[in-house]
């Protein structure tokens, strides 16, 4: 089974789209982990929510707004696509993201 793990910073609070050096060892060394176990599909850091643009090219006239698409103090950072066995496996490998990158995690099932 395939599963997002999302990264989730905050804006407003502790985290501010960049991890410590510690921070980005132990996440280094939770992706180092995931890979030897068979878990690891991909993963990555997004750029802050400032410089997003979000597009809808579905009317006749495409708009195009800079910016995040939410008013949020809470954002999507970066994320790890793995697979697990079953829910319970990604949720304990979710947990370990969520400690080793010291930061809320979102785990979600592909279809």
């Amino acid at each position: 089974m395939k599963f997002l793990i999302n990264v989730i910073d905050t804006v407003n609070g502790r985290a501010t789209g960049t991890a410590t050096a510690a921070e980005m060892a132990d996440v280094d060394e939770f992706s180092v982990k995931l890979k030897e176990n068979g878990h690891w599909i991909i993963a990555a850091g997004l750029c802050a929510p400032a410089n997003n643009l979000v597009i809808d090219g579905r009317p006749a006239e495409p708009s195009r707004k800079n910016g995040p698409l939410h008013d949020t103090t809470e954002f999507v950072s970066g994320f790890w696509i793995i697979n697990a066995e079953d829910r319970d496996a990604a949720i304990e490998l979710a947990t370990q993201g969520s400690k080793a990158c010291n930061r809320k995690v979102e785990l979600r099932e592909f279809l």
